[in-house]
């Protein structure tokens, strides 16, 4: 009598429990935003009415055509609590095929986080670093110039003359992904402490962030942000998670959630990396990207699952030699390049900086120097330095720094930009692809603190 009691009692319980409430259809995101009106304007409490963003076309539907946007303003900072459950989570994808040792080590690095990039801490951090006043010029010349070639409908291209250059600046890309571009070119501003809701580019940031959500593709697995390719999604899911981050602007949670939501399931769940398309065997490059998407979730205080970054080590592992001192795109067989994301991954999984292969692949890259034909391998061996510090940071960076300051194109049209004819991806990222690289190259110094050393900022994102 008493287990029949107790048992009638649970159900009835249970069936007091509230379910959770599912906030819109798996065709279209919600958002809430203000009357349209200038940001500037945001004083003083405000009443905000949802909207939908622009329809997102579900699997199967017809191919998105680009039409000229009109942005709503966004509404006043809600803060929402890190640990807070977001029931609009999307199912995870791919399932593994053979097991995981979800209790390997992963002695995190403490630091790394976005505080460096605000308000006088920027220019503080700029000089401590390595920084000079025509380092930050120039900085500021490079947003100048993606400001100026921002298409109409709020996106960046990889051929730049679809913006109103029209053939004025050479070099343009041929890479399609627009999500990709316009995410790269957002990051520049958002690494120079810049979002849609402080400093002079609101209004460009906010059309940016406005078009990567009229992009959006809803599915089973989360948000898709490809057009094509996996870099898209993931410098789409940094942008993203790093506007949300730095602004906490509410309407872009559940966008930068979906969009690492649809990096998890496309994860090789057998080799730990990704490649061009969802659950193709890794390579280096694209898992490079990856990764940074998922820490700069783990940032902003949105869900990434432990399994996810503990089988990016199982990837790492397959493709470094020398005891992790060196890596390789698909293999063992080591480049420049991917020696530097694989020791930069490396450091943001776990690896600390008495690490025998961290030492050794730092002398590497300190040996090396850095590349006046690579600006890809120079972005991640920059970072890998100043978060290493010290000697061989102060001498790197005087190199770097001098280097990309003495190449910005200073005449015409051009003026501000960055092109590297011998660089592998500058053929298909052009002169758009080349400007961001650098900008965000020589904003080292604020636009992550570093992983090891003692520089810190009162305050995170």
């Amino acid at each position: 009598m008493s287990f029949l009691f107790h048992f009638l009692l649970l159900v009835g319980l249970g069936l007091l429990v509230e379910r959770p409430i599912w906030e819109g259809s798996p065709g279209e995101l919600i958002a809430w935003f203000d009357e349209p009106a200038s940001l500037d304007s945001a004083a003083g409490e405000q009443t905000a009415d949802p909207i939908l963003l622009p329809p997102s076309p579900s699997e199967g539907d017809a191919p998105r055509i680009d039409q000229r946007i009109v942005v709503p303003g966004i509404a006043a900072v809600e803060r929402q609590p890190a640990d807070k459950t977001d029931f609009r989570r999307a199912a995870s994808g791919f399932r593994p095929t053979d097991p995981v040792d979800w209790l390997m080590q992963t002695d995190a690095a403490v630091g790394g986080s976005l505080a460096g990039r605000r308000g006088d801490a920027r220019a503080a951090l700029a000089k401590i670093g390595g920084g000079t006043e025509q380092s930050e010029r120039a900085v500021e010349r490079g947003l100048r110039w993606l400001m100026a070639h921002q298409c109409d409908d709020g996106s960046w291209n990889f051929d730049h003359n679809k913006s109103i250059c029209r053939g004025q600046c050479g070099n343009p890309g041929s890479e399609a992904s627009t999500t990709a571009a316009t995410a790269i070119a957002l990051l520049s501003f958002l690494g120079a402490g810049y979002t849609h809701r402080e400093g002079e580019y609101q209004e460009q940031i906010k059309r940016g962030l406005y078009y990567l959500g009229s992009r959006a593709l809803l599915t089973q697995h989360g948000t898709d942000l490809q057009e094509g390719t996996m870099y898209g999604q993931g410098l789409a899911a940094i942008a993203l998670c790093e506007a949300y981050a730095m602004t906490g602007d509410t309407a872009l949670r559940p966008l930068a959630q979906g969009a690492i939501d649809f990096i998890v399931s496309a994860q090789d769940q057998r080799g730990g990396g990704w490649r061009y398309g969802p659950g193709e065997p890794g390579d280096a490059t694209v898992t490079g990207w990856q990764l940074m998407g998922l820490k700069s979730g783990q940032m902003a205080g949105l869900t990434v699952p432990s399994p996810t970054i503990f089988m990016v080590q199982r990837f790492l592992s397959s493709v470094q030699r020398d005891g992790g001192s060196q890596y390789g795109y698909m293999d063992s067989s080591p480049r420049n390049s991917t020696t530097a994301i694989g020791l930069l991954c490396r450091m943001y999984t776990g690896w600390r900086q008495n690490h025998p292969g961290l030492q050794r692949g730092v002398v590497y890259l300190s040996n090396w120097g850095p590349s006046e034909d690579d600006i890809y391998y120079d972005y991640y061996a920059t970072q890998v330095l100043h978060h290493w510090g010290g000697r061989l940071w102060e001498e790197w960076n005087a190199k770097m720094r001098d280097y990309l300051i003495g190449v910005q194109a200073a005449t015409s049209h051009e003026a501000g930009s960055w092109f590297f004819p011998k660089d592998r991806g500058a053929a298909k990222g052009g002169r758009i692809y080349c400007t961001a690289m650098a900008v965000m190259t020589l904003e080292v110094y604020y636009r992550y603190l570093p992983l090891y050393g003692s520089q810190s900022v009162e305050g995170e994102f």
